[in-house]
């Protein structure tokens, strides 16, 4: 099973619009992320994504290249401050390769519990709008297998 953990993309500010939707700049470094990630033939059954505006977008952007087959979803647990054993239990029982679109610190406490088994120990870097990739081995260890953020393209 492959993991793609996203960080939504660079919002505006919320002084600008206080839903903080995603900026002209983070539409372009998405939709340039999602074109990679096209050409690298990635596959996922599903996008899931947090309740907040900017995630559903960056998801929805990514989610028109990918085509999950069980499309770009809403889920529970993705939010900035959820606890990240929340989706690590839920992992477990997936199969499928599969998209999460959220926050920071979220993300980042998520792909350290998965690694390393400790959430307080930052394993990576994320960037607004990259993609973190692990995969589950045969025993269930996870490990990250690449990177990509938009100031690599």
């Amino acid at each position: 099973m492959k993991l793609y953990l996203v960080q939504h993309g660079i919002p505006k500010p919320e002084t600008e619009d206080p839903q903080k939707s995603l900026s002209e700049i983070g539409k372009k470094e998405v939709e340039k992320v999602a074109k990679v990630l096209k050409n690298l033939n990635i596959e996922v059954t599903q996008i899931l994504h947090s309740g907040k505006l900017r995630a559903k977008e960056t998801a929805e952007i990514l989610g028109s290249y990918l085509s999950p087959k069980e499309g770009v979803i809403e889920a529970e647990g993705l939010n900035p401050l959820d606890s990240p054993e929340i989706w690590a239990n839920q992992l477990f029982n997936i199969k499928d390769s599969i998209m999460l679109v959220g926050h920071l610190p979220h993300l980042q406490r998520l792909c350290s519990l998965l690694v390393i088994g400790d959430y307080e120990k930052p394993i990576i870097k994320f960037r607004q709008a990259g993609v973190v990739a692990l995969e589950r081995g045969e025993k269930g260890e996870w490990i990250i297998s690449w990177t990509l953020y938009p100031d690599f393209i």
